[in-house]
């Protein structure tokens, strides 16, 4: 009887890729983190790596983008089931979304991530790329559930920049910053409005 041999599909090595690249960036650094080292926490080789990813920046471009379009689609989901405000925060509030996305489990990684690819010139039109996606969907969420709002658009750009300064307050203080800071602060608002 033969053994059926199976190879994981490119999805699946560049999936091991982003969680074994998440835990050695946690452990290590970015900068400490060899291709080498990612690749055997993976269980693959530099091969299978660079089949994948032309670089360590790439592969982090690449972990950026992967955690926005699970970000945007998770959030698409519950539009599609939530259509005013108060009842899609409270969906949003309830899920966990981050139970595959490594990025969504490590906030302090994320956010040197996107440090990273920052400092890069040659990099920062695809973070922003991916700032002016989630703006968008913020932006087409305040248009959706909240008619009231005369510029969704600025109050998306509002609710992004409370998202991202809750995130990296807490990091820095979390006894003085609650997890649900930032879904409080967004409560307020919607009484304000």
């Amino acid at each position: 009887m033969s053994r059926v041999r199976t190879r994981p599909t490119r999805d699946d090595t560049r999936e091991k890729l982003f969680e074994a690249a998440a835990r050695v960036f946690e452990e290590r650094g970015i900068g400490a983190a060899s291709i080498e080292t990612i690749a055997a926490a993976a269980g693959f080789t530099r091969g299978a790596f660079y089949s994948n990813f032309a670089s360590k920046d790439d592969l982090i471009v690449a972990m950026l983008e992967d955690h926005v379009e699970r970000s945007l689609e998770h959030h698409r989901n519950l539009l599609a089931r939530h259509d005013n405000l108060t009842d899609f925060v409270a969906a949003l509030r309830a899920t966990e979304r981050s139970r595959h996305d490594p990025l969504g489990r490590a906030p302090l990684l994320h956010m040197e991530l996107i440090l990273y690819v920052a400092r890069s010139e040659k990099r920062r039109p695809d973070l922003a790329r991916r700032l002016r996606a989630r703006r968008k969907m913020v932006t087409d969420i305040v248009a959706t559930t909240a008619a009231e709002v005369r510029d969704p658009a600025w109050a998306g750009a509002l609710v992004l920049a409370l998202e991202d300064g809750f995130r990296l307050h807490r990091l820095i203080d979390p006894d003085s910053t609650p997890a649900d800071s930032f879904f409080r602060a967004v409560a307020d608002l919607q009484k304000l409005a």
